[in-house]
Formats: structure tokens, C-alpha cells, sequence
């Protein structure tokens, strides 16, 4: 069955990985804040959507996604040497931002965005892991619809315009909860967002 487009759907969850039968709370969206998105834009993993969308308000959700249903396996092929110097601003190395274990907006060649978090940084090189946060995991969500309904027209042109990087350009989802009514908030790790190609990918800040 397909699944419902243009639907505004916020939901309410925690959620957990799921590994040798012990669950470990990573992520809450509360009813106060809760994730948001509207079906058939493609901002939230596929699995997720299609246990989501088919239900109504006030219908309760216990459900896992596989790692292959989520953010797949953990790619050692995704852990790069970029150049130090990719990360400089105006010839100055960006310590503000760039620094151990802090998580970065990248951009590759095709400009397409996704996050990176530093592992090292040595005097030319920063050592960068683009692996989703929770790849190789088993997630389970549990919460609840708070509300599921049409679309409207303005909430729809919302999403595409964010879609098509105005607004906070990181996609519904990525972006902490800060893109305001119809993205994604709470959704932080899983986040939603997959890596594209990870070649030729440059600091999302900087400009050559």
C-alpha cells in the first residue's frame, strides 16, 4: 500500500537502541516539542514514515527498524583525512567550531549536506567521521500521534522551500528543532538525514 501524502503528522516518542536484549534511551521528542514532518517528502527514514503515516491521533506505537530499515552498517569507508585547510576562514584555522568530537555541517561536490563528526585533527589533517551517529543499530520508537491530519497548502510550500535550502537548509530533521512549524524537532540523532556521496565534501562553512 502506498503511503499518505501531504499528511502534517507530530508524534511524541523515545527512542532507544535495541542491542543484546538492552535498550538505551538516545533521543525524546516530548508532547511540548514534538517531531514533526509531512509524509511523502521523503525528511524522515522510509521505515519510520510507513509505520507512522497510516495511523491516527491519539494511536500509541511500539515499533523497531533495523539497522538496514535505519542508518545501515558502520562504513570505515566513511571516516576521512580531510584538509586542515578546508576548515580555515579568511586563512585561519576555525577552532570555534572544529575541535574533537564536535559535529560539523559538510557539503560535497554535488551539494549535497550532510554532518560529520571530528575524531582528530593534526597539523594538515582533520580526521572526520561521516557515519550517522547511530549507524549499525537496531532503534526502537515508543510514543504516541499527537496529531495527524491534511496538509495545508502553506505548511506544504514550507517544506519545499526548506527542501530546497531556504529556510535552515539542513533539511527537516538535521537541524535541531530550530526551522520552526512542520520540521523536525526532537528528532536530533536519528535525525532523518542521510549522507550522499561522500567524496569531494568541504566544510560547510567555508568558501574557497
Amino acid at each position: 500500500m502506498d503511503k499518505p501524502q501531504n499528511k502534517y503528522i507530530a508524534v511524541a516518542y523515545k527512542l532507544y537502541t535495541a542491542e543484546n536484549g538492552e535498550s538505551n534511551l538516545v533521543e525524546e521528542a516530548t508532547e511540548e516539542r514534538p517531531f514533526q514532518f509531512i509524509s511523502g517528502f521523503g525528511v524522515t527514514l522510509d521505515a519510520f514514515e510507513k509505520e507512522i503515516a497510516g495511523l491516527e491521533q491519539g494511536a500509541e506505537f511500539d515499533f523497531e527498524l533495523t539497522k538496514d530499515e535505519a542508518y545501515g552498517d558502520y562504513e570505515e569507508a566513511h571516516v576521512l583525512d580531510l584538509d586542515r585547510e578546508m576548515f580555515c576562514i579568511n586563512g585561519h584555522f576555525d577552532h570555534e567550531h572544529i575541535f574533537k568530537d564536535a559535529v560539523v555541517p559538510l557539503q560535497n561536490a554535488d551539494g549535497n549536506r550532510f554532518f560529520g563528526r571530528v575524531l582528530d585533527i593534526s597539523d594538515d589533517k582533520v580526521k572526520m567521521d561521516l557515519n550517522h551517529p547511530l549507524a549499525g543499530q537496531t532503534l526502537q520508537f515508543k510514543g504516541r500521534v499527537l496529531e495527524s491530519r491534511e496538509a495545508t497548502n502553506d505548511e506544504i510550500q514550507a517544506m519545499i522551500n526548506r527542501l530546497s535550502g531556504e529556510g535552515c537548509g539542513c533539511g527537516c530533521g538535521s537541524c535541531g528543532g530550530d526551522c520552526g512549524d512542520g520540521c523536525g524537532d526532537g528528532c536530533g540523532e536519528h535525525g532523518h538525514h542521510h549522507h550522499g556521496d561522500n567524496g569531494g565534501c568541504c566544510g560547510g562553512h567555508c568558501h574557497s
